[in-house]
């Protein structure tokens, strides 16, 4: 079983992924690491959640995000990382991140 990274490594290198996804518009590196039954969920916006690797990748393409986001703190709780951040444009959110078997099973999203 994985676990999560204490140094918050995992969780970075999905900002960095993401980061990467918004400025070019390729989405398939961030979608490859999802479990084929990941969710992703948001707290805030009304929109979502998305069950399914396909189903994220098809919120992703039909109205991708533009905004980078920066990490201003992870901590990991074993098989979770839960990363504080802020977005290039302003604005603040926390996001969770659980895995499995080396995947990312579920995305919860918070925006404050």
């Amino acid at each position: 079983m994985s676990r999560g990274v204490p140094d918050g490594r995992a969780a970075r290198e999905h900002v960095d992924r993401f980061n990467r996804a918004v400025t070019s518009g390729d989405w398939s590196a961030l979608v490859a690491t999802l479990h084929p039954d990941a969710v992703l969920e948001f707290v805030g916006p009304p929109v979502g959640p998305f069950e399914g690797r396909a189903a994220i990748a098809a919120a992703y393409e039909a109205n991708p995000p533009d905004d980078t986001m920066r990490i201003r703190g992870v901590r990991a709780r074993g098989d979770t990382d839960l990363v504080a951040f802020e977005w290039s444009r302003g604005g603040t959110g926390t996001m969770e991140i659980e895995r499995a078997e080396g995947l990312i099973t579920r995305l919860l999203v918070r925006f404050d």
